[in-house]
């Protein structure tokens, strides 16, 4: 299976109203900045101790800022048994770039 998504497929899956879990895995203050609309904010700090927010059958796509700690957030969470999660490629800088300039970059 493929554990990560594009920008583009993500927009694409979005818009065609996909039942997605939108998993924010930055800090606090990066989600007061720029997010996604309807996104759940968990910092990977806290993450092993905040399993309970999420559901196993659910399909969760993690992002961060540039992909990096939503990657490991991915394959966390793929051990803990989440077998329907991926890491969005490039994070929410990406999603600005390539998808929505109203997203704040910083």
């Amino acid at each position: 299976m493929n554990y990560v998504i594009t920008p583009q497929e993500l927009k694409a899956r979005l818009d065609r109203g996909d039942k997605l879990v939108l998993l924010d895995v930055r800090e606090p203050w990066e989600h007061a900045i720029a997010k996604l609309d309807n996104s759940l904010l968990i910092p990977l700090g806290i993450l092993p101790h905040s399993l309970d927010q999420l559901n196993k059958d659910d399909e969760i796509i993690a992002y961060c800022h540039h992909g990096m700690r939503s990657g490991d957030a991915t394959a966390f969470l793929l051990q803990q048994g989440f077998s329907k999660v991926k890491n969005l490629i490039g994070g929410i800088d990406a999603w600005s770039l390539q998808i929505d300039s109203r997203i704040p970059r910083y």
